[in-house]
């Protein structure tokens, strides 16, 4: 068997209300490569990573996902069991694609790192990503190791949307994209450049909008796989080549998802195991906490069509764990402590647009020195974010504010278009825990609230301990609160619960956030000293 394995604003996502129709898989019986006594719960993974894009080299296993205005982007997550996973690296190093990713006169939220794909060339044994910005032009990175460095290799002018990389079994590299009319590239044997395109597909009327395109070649077929957002994955296949023609048969349709809440599982990838078994990894929209994976069993049809393995009619809560190799190791936690030791800061955070890098430092703690003044959290630079676990967690940061200024504003935020926070407010030589809430923005992702203290303490000393738990449980709006600690031990409730939306058109979920800026003038910082995310 052949395997080469390699978004419109606002209008591209319908309602994403939980899906309660008839599901078009085949409850199958577990093949003998499933045939073991563990089992997996889904989500595999409880933390926002959309738009997956997954593939095994050797015997580890791969996933890229959207990061829209944080960077680092597209995060690459690593895998010996498709089950356990940890965050090993970024394919997009900074969002150097205008000033709007350093907040510099504009902004880039819900901008940047969408849809985009992951790939393996083994000819020269690198690893590709490949996705389009702003509808402009497409950008490649490579590297040897997923950990980096990423480099660009180079900038196509066709915008390649929601698109799908192929290495094909004799090393070309090819690219299924499109909204609805999906075409297909190849490029130049270096990657470099287009030397063609087609329109190879163009959707039914009946079937409505497909897009997030991943490209495959599987027992000689070219197979490409699109979603119907957000209830629906369809698959075209073609005998006669990349370019086609192709057929349509639809993989699944309103098939209910194992989250409880959360909507029909769809835009993901396809991926076998060592042993020969095929794997779903989908999404599953879960907001207010994002896009949460979710793995399911693939069988298919003499014809060469895959089948989602399905229990009662559902996508399953549990399924038989893969018969892979043992691990060579655990993978590092997703959640648990970083004290910010050594040099660099770990996989799993991610900056609120490109940071000002003169303005923090890791090592003995993270010091985030004021990089804007403003009194609006959405224009702060040097914002860093840390995904959320669900179903509930808890955050909890151990900081040193004895450097700040008069005028700054420091803390731990429940970041997204609607935002609260608690932290400290330094004024007249004073200062004071707050919580704020009302940090709001439009649909257009323009600042609309900038917040509006609801409760606060005066504080002394130089050290404190801010706490924020969150329910990002979906369905339905979920609370945050918030609480803060002058010993580490006995945490003091601070202000009212905070009610998480969960509207899914900011498309990325909450998350926690350390922030540190001015509202009169620079030179004030903070020091965190120890980060840690719980769960019950």
């Amino acid at each position: 068997m052949d395997l080469s394995w390699s978004h419109q604003p606002l209008t591209r996502r319908r309602t994403l209300a939980a899906a309660t129709g008839l599901a078009a898989g085949a409850l199958l019986p577990p093949g003998p490569a499933l045939a073991t006594a563990a089992q997996y719960t889904n989500p595999v993974v409880w933390q926002d990573f959309a738009d997956i894009d997954i593939i095994r080299v050797g015997d580890t296993y791969y996933a890229s996902a959207s990061t829209m205005h944080y960077s680092p982007g597209a995060p690459v997550l690593r895998s010996y069991d498709l089950v356990n996973w940890e965050i090993a690296g970024h394919s997009v190093p900074v969002l150097d694609f205008g000033a709007k990713y350093d907040l510099n006169g504009a902004r880039g939220y819900v901008r940047g790192i969408w849809a985009s794909s992951l790939a393996y060339r083994p000819g020269n044994r690198t690893f590709y990503w490949l996705g389009q910005i702003d509808f402009a032009r497409t950008y490649l990175y490579t590297a040897t190791a997923v950990e980096g460095p990423w480099n660009r290799l180079t900038t196509i002018s066709t915008p390649y949307y929601d698109a799908g990389l192929l290495v094909d079994t004799d090393d070309t590299l090819y690219v299924a994209y499109g909204n609805t009319t999906i075409s297909v590239a190849q490029l130049s044997p270096d990657g470099r450049n287009q030397v063609r395109t087609q329109e190879v597909f163009r959707t039914p009327s009946g079937v409505g909008t497909l897009e997030g395109a991943r490209f495959y070649k599987i027992g000689g077929q070219y197979y490409i796989f699109l979603t119907r957002p957000a209830n629906g994955q369809y698959i075209l296949k073609s005998s006669s080549g990349p370019f086609g023609p192709y057929t349509m048969r639809q993989v699944l349709l309103d098939l209910r998802g194992p989250i409880p809440g959360g909507g029909v599982p769809h835009q993901g990838g396809l991926v076998r195991t060592q042993s020969g078994a095929w794997y779903y990894m989908a999404f599953v929209d879960a907001y207010p906490g994002g896009r949460m994976p979710a793995l399911a069993p693939v069988t298919w049809t003499a014809d060469g069509w895959p089948v989602v393995q399905l229990v009662n009619g559902a996508w399953g809560t549990t399924y038989p764990s893969p018969a892979v190799p043992t691990p060579p190791r655990q993978v590092t936690p997703m959640t648990g402590v970083d004290t910010f030791d050594g040099t660099t800061l770990k996989p799993g955070w991610e900056w609120n647009h490109n940071p000002d890098n003169t303005k923090w430092s890791v090592g003995n703690g993270l010091t985030l020195r004021t990089a804007t003044v403003t009194h609006d959290l959405y224009w702060a630079r040097n914002t860093l974010t840390h995904r959320i676990q669900g179903p509930t967690s808890t955050a909890t940061v151990q900081l040193d504010h004895s450097a700040m200024r008069d005028g700054d504003r420091a803390g731990l935020a429940l970041l997204r278009d609607s935002s609260a926070w608690i932290g400290l407010k330094r004024d007249g030589g004073a200062t004071r825990v707050v919580m704020v809430t009302g940090l709001t923005m439009d649909s257009n992702w323009n600042t609309t609230g900038t917040g509006t203290e609801t409760a606060s303490a005066p504080v002394s000393g130089g050290r404190i301990w801010l706490r924020a738990n969150a329910d990002i449980r979906p369905g339905a709006p979920r609370p945050g609160t918030f609480s803060y600690s002058t010993d580490g031990i006995t945490f003091t409730r601070l202000g009212p619960a905070f009610s998480m939306g969960n509207d899914w058109r900011f498309f990325m979920g909450y998350r926690f956030a350390l922030f540190n800026h001015a509202t009169q003038a620079l030179g004030g910082a903070v020091r965190v000293t120890r980060f840690e995310v719980s769960t019950p």
